[in-house]
């Protein structure tokens, strides 16, 4: 993968000058400017909160700038609706799609542009062909007469990819277009950004995946605070660098060190009353020993996943690797009881779970902070003190009646444990940034003193400092005795964190990989199927054996 070559013109084809822009007495953006040139990839970081998300709506014509211009190729123009943002040439793929979820795949990506027979029918064949083309541009397989309800994160985003390049666009913003997908489907959607910008697209680039930025951009902008504090070429700059530039502070590493016993003084403990004695005595137990908190057995569901078992120990983190679409959702769906399976057993702390039922699971112990925090971790127009404490809201009530005071001070203590920034908890949680999001999910299911918790794509779309505190807090928990299950297409947050990596290849677990022998060549053999050795199949557990960090 090489960096765009920027076009010969000096002119950008589009500019922003001295934008500013508040919302009541928070000023999001304070007078920032950035050009976009034909032909280049401009990468654009900062933490969550930095301004980033409004820039990009004053490019999309959702927001107009309350100071400052938009100008393209040197003329200042008025991108105030969307449709003028669309008729200029600008096109956003935000990082949240944004679907009509029953509608197919075809509708969604040529909404108000499908291709007419005559008498003004829709030519339904020539709509499901210029998908396909556009698919087959992207290198992946979608389905264009699907509905898109059901579809993955990473699915979606790929229907919010195809629709944008439809548009043919000569501006393309990016927000996060890779958070949901792995490292081979990445290097997919960086092929189509280089063809893109050979045609002279220009694309503005957004991700909290650093090493990405770094690659495939040739300049980058960095913003603070709602400021701009440093734009210039990629070369020679490293992901220190740009933390340094975004934070602005002394970050702690990205993937802590794992101390057996206590987890500090300022360590997040499991809620008391629920924490049960296994997981409080694993405390000082090594990694991987001691009876399993859960055993997956011969867990299949035909046509998604077969044969899929391993097990998890008190005080261990497992991550389940592999490719968008391996089944790695499917599976701990599943073993959560979200989803149905045809054959195979779960079981909990040595006793069978029944299945299909999420109030089973839950009352054995067992959390899951979903992939789709918005979507299925989150009810975003509850305020974030009810989202904190959903899980928990019979335990607070008293004869069929909540206690708001208790609520709220069950909810305060939790938001405070995980420092979740709010300025008031009872404003509604799509307030928060993405990284606060995931952390009022963390805090709904943690009050309930887990002895499992599932996190699937724990820091997706999250900024570098939040993340970093979500890996802390993971580790602290297992430090505590909690058993982790972590799903995540990123390889190096499976290598920093995981005590055993489980590879998933086409619904199929083809992989055991204890950490010191797991690196990033192996992990992506496995799971490009070209290695099927070393499964766990529920009939042994390969994670018995001593492992050290």
């Amino acid at each position: 993968m090489s960096r765009s070559a920027v076009a010969e013109t000096d002119v950008p084809v589009l500019a922003v000058r001295g934008a500013r822009k508040s919302f009541g007495a928070v000023e999001a953006l304070r007078g920032v400017s950035l050009e976009l040139f034909a032909g280049e990839v401009h990468g654009l970081v900062g933490e969550n909160g930095a301004g980033k998300s409004t820039l990009v709506k004053i490019l999309a014509g959702a927001h107009a700038p309350d100071a400052g211009r938009v100008e393209l190729d040197g003329v200042a123009r008025s991108l105030d609706t969307p449709a003028a943002a669309r008729d200029a040439g600008v096109s956003v793929i935000y990082q949240e799609p944004l679907l009509f979820p029953d509608l197919s795949v075809a509708e969604n990506i040529l909404m108000g542009r499908q291709p007419l027979r005559r008498f003004g029918r829709i030519d339904a064949r020539a709509m499901r062909a210029r998908c396909s083309q556009l698919f087959d541009g992207l290198g992946v397989r979608v389905d264009p007469d699907r509905p898109a309800r059901g579809l993955s994160i990473a699915d979606q985003q790929l229907v919010e990819i195809a629709k944008a390049l439809s548009l043919d666009a000569r501006v393309l913003v990016m927000d996060e277009p890779t958070a949901a997908l792995s490292g081979s489907e990445a290097e997919r959607l960086f092929a189509v950004v280089r063809r893109l910008t050979e045609a002279g697209t220009a694309v503005l680039f957004i991700s909290h995946r650093l090493e990405e930025v770094l690659e495939l951009c040739r300049r980058i902008t960095v913003l603070r605070d709602g400021a701009l504090v440093w734009s210039g070429p990629s070369e020679g700059v490293t992901v220190d660098d740009l933390v340094g530039r975004m934070v602005g502070r002394d970050l702690p590493g990205l993937f802590p060190g794992r101390v057996h016993g206590s987890a500090g003084r300022d360590g997040v403990d499991v809620a008391k009353p629920e924490e049960s004695a296994a997981a409080a005595e694993a405390g000082s137990r090594r990694v991987g020993r001691g009876e399993p908190v859960l055993e997956v057995t011969g867990l299949t569901r035909h046509g998604v996943f077969e044969q899929v078992g391993f097990r998890v120990h008190p005080g261990e983190i497992v991550a389940l690797a592999g490719l968008v679409g391996a089944g790695r959702t499917e599976v701990v769906r599943a073993v959560f009881g979200i989803d149905e399976y045809d054959e195979g057993e779960v079981r909990v702390g040595g006793r069978v779970l029944p299945k299909g039922r999420p109030a089973a699971a839950i009352a054995a112990g067992m959390a899951l902070v979903p992939e789709d925090r918005r979507g299925q971790g989150l009810v975003m127009p509850l305020p974030v003190e009810q989202n904190a404490t959903l899980i928990r809201r019979w335990a607070l009530s008293r004869f069929g009646l909540l206690s708001r005071k208790a609520e709220r001070a069950a909810a305060s203590t939790w938001l405070q444990r995980l420092g979740v920034k709010a300025d008031d908890p009872g404003d509604p949680v799509s307030t928060l940034s993405g990284g606060n999001q995931q952390k009022v999910v963390l805090a709904k299911w943690l009050s309930t003193g887990p002895r499992l918790l599932i996190v699937d794509e724990p820091t997706r779309g999250i900024d570098v400092a939040a993340k970093a505190e979500v890996h802390r807090l993971l580790a602290e928990l297992a430090e505590r005795g909690v058993g982790v299950l972590m799903v995540s297409s990123e390889l190096t947050e499976v290598l920093g964190m995981a005590d055993r990596i489980l590879v998933m290849h086409e619904g199929r677990l083809v992989a055991e990989l204890p950490r010191d022998r797991a690196d990033e060549e192996s992990v992506m053999y496995a799971a490009t199927g070209a290695h099927t050795g070393h499964a766990d199949t529920g009939h042994r557990d390969a994670g018995q054996g001593e492992e050290t960090r």
